[in-house]
């Protein structure tokens, strides 16, 4: 996730190396979006798809009809930072949320362009650019986020440590904060998944004491270069995504591993099997990655995603960041939407990842 350079890549919005036709009435072929793009959000409320992704310097909300063509979609600065301020800088994978009848904005932010001071920098036991990324919050006040009062809330507290790609997790009535974390506020590296309880959207409730790390880079696959031995640098969980089987009920977090400029950067899974989610003995591991590259579709390092349905419900979609070149790393990174269906334990069934042609969603 360490966008180290992203800043002049999102500020081109040329098109993709991957030009796909113009779409039909009933197929599509990805990227959804020409230009370039990471992190993507999307949800729908009343009849429309919404998205928000990375583009550095501020929040914008776009709105599209149909789930699978955003070249044209309708667009608004919902939050532009201002200069000085701990969240001014390297806006990352921004999720809009929908909790009490009102909406939050959840983002990370960096206060200088990912560039600390070597006196900070120097408790680092490996390069860590990224040591003072936080979790803010943006609220929405009203029942259409496209029509929302949008304004600043708070800083989600994370103990004063590095903390990127946060979500917020639901289970039992209870509100939880899932993020990237480090052990330590200078480790550098691996980046892990933390939990931490919340009282509401903007404020933490847990101590230091009780945040729990629900997940670190312990498989091959999920360290960078693949299968790396000898230390964790570049190891990454982050980008967590809260998926729940609608017939079944059970619980995933569906987050990304290894590292987003990668062609390895895949998605992974834990299931809550347990009814803590504060307790990391209730989730299990999948063993293997659940959605990687698939290199006969030159479709590589795909990764950071999030979750919809068709406009009629029936069908469950993931849209998601990619790359046709692996070498370009964050440059070439673009969004994608595939439908995917579920296995017989209940646990997601992903497709592999490609171009298209593919059917559009039931009902668009």
């Amino acid at each position: 996730m360490l966008k180290l350079l992203l800043t002049a890549a999102l500020a081109v919005t040329g098109l993709c190396q991957y030009q796909a036709p113009a779409n039909s009435s009933t197929t599509f072929n990805n990227p959804v979006l020409e230009a370039v793009g990471a992190d993507p959000w999307v949800f729908r409320h009343n009849g429309h798809y919404y998205m928000t992704y990375t583009n550095n310097e501020n929040i914008t909300l776009y709105r599209s009809d149909v789930l699978t063509d955003w070249n044209n979609a309708e667009s608004k600065l919902i939050f532009k930072p201002p200069l000085g301020m701990n969240y001014s800088t390297d806006l990352w994978a921004p999720e809009i949320h929908n909790i009490n009848d009102n909406w939050y904005v959840i983002f990370t932010a960096d206060p200088r362009n990912d560039a600390p001071p070597p006196e900070v920098e120097m408790w680092c036991e490996y390069n860590c650019p990224a040591v003072h990324h936080r979790m803010f919050v943006v609220e929405g006040i009203g029942s259409d986020p496209w029509e929302a009062q949008w304004e600043y809330k708070a800083e989600l507290d994370t103990y004063d440590q590095f903390a990127i790609d946060g979500t917020y997790f639901t289970h039992n009535g209870g509100l939880y904060h899932i993020y990237s974390c480090w052990y330590r506020q200078y480790d550098g590296w691996p980046a892990n998944l933390c939990i931490t309880k919340m009282e509401n959207p903007w404020t933490i409730s847990s101590p230091f004491s009780e945040r729990q790390i629900i997940s670190v880079p312990e498989y091959t696959w999920e360290k960078t270069p693949f299968g790396r031995a000898s230390n964790d640098r570049l190891s990454s969980n982050e980008g967590p995504q809260q998926l729940t089987n609608p017939k079944t009920n059970q619980t995933f977090v569906i987050f990304s591993a290894a590292r987003s400029d990668n062609r390895n950067y895949c998605l992974a899974q834990l299931e809550l099997v347990g009814d803590d989610p504060m307790n990391p003995g209730d989730w299990r591991k999948h063993p293997y990655p659940v959605f990687y590259q698939n290199p006969s579709e030159h479709a590589y390092g795909v990764g950071h995603a999030s979750f919809t349905t068709s406009p009629d419900g029936s069908e469950n979609w993931i849209v998601y960041h990619g790359m046709q070149d692996p070498t370009d790393g964050w440059y070439a990174r673009t969004i994608r939407a595939q439908k995917f269906e579920w296995n017989d334990d209940g646990s997601p069934k992903f497709p592999k990842p490609g171009y298209g042609p593919y059917s559009v969603p039931s009902g668009q």
